[in-house]
């Protein structure tokens, strides 16, 4: 399944994408909304909330959005790892009480970390009670993208993939190999990470190869 990752575009603009596509995640960090936006954005069932840490944005409104997106019928939360154990608590318990699904998320965006340093970070994440965790990484070299799929084999609920262009390759095998699904731009010019592939790109490649 390829979630398309939303940002840079209008509140209404952004509705009509969560209709065309199975599964979508909403970058409030990277919108202009109101918070009676949130109820609009979040009430189709097919949502993944994400807040990244924005400047001059308190970890109290991210948290208090969050929890706001939850309750408006969110599938998944996504929050960062490294986040206070508070904030984590905070918005797992609610997610909990309303059936929404966690990402605990780990972004390194210079390099991929060795093997047993990724192994405690996945071990990190599931410490902290996701139902996923997310491993995004800048791939520099076909090593590193090896070491990030490697994640697979331990059989987790996962989600591994480089970053930048030597990355490209794991968005694509993270499906073949057991991810829930992976992450796709809208289009060319609204990427959330680098090396992400757009949406129509992605969905013609994966008819590719299952016509092989």
């Amino acid at each position: 399944m390829i979630c398309v990752s939303i940002a840079d575009v209008t509140i209404d603009e952004a509705i009509d994408i969560i209709k065309g596509n199975e599964l979508s995640e909403i970058r409030l960090d990277r919108l202009v909304f109101s918070k009676d936006d949130i109820a609009r954005l979040f009430s189709h069932n097919n949502t993944i909330a994400t807040y990244r840490p924005a400047a001059g944005v308190a970890e109290s409104e991210r948290k208090e959005l969050l929890i706001a997106a939850i309750n408006a019928g969110a599938r998944y939360v996504d929050i960062e790892v490294e986040s206070a154990d508070d904030f984590k608590d905070d918005i797992i318990d609610v997610a909990v009480s309303k059936n929404c699904k966690v990402i605990i998320s780990y972004h390194d965006f210079n390099k991929t970390p060795l093997a047993n340093e990724l192994e405690e970070i996945v071990k990190w994440c599931f410490d902290s009670k996701c139902d996923i965790a997310k491993i995004c990484c800048q791939a520099n070299s076909s090593e590193e993208c090896a070491r990030l799929l490697s994640l697979y084999s331990y059989g987790y609920p996962i989600i591994s993939i480089g970053m930048g262009e030597i990355g490209k390759i794991t968005r694509i095998a993270s499906l073949l190999l057991g991810a829930p699904f992976t992450y796709a731009s809208i289009d060319a010019d609204k990427k959330t990470a680098p090396g992400q592939i757009d949406s129509k790109k992605f969905k013609e490649i994966l008819d590719m190869i299952k016509a092989l």
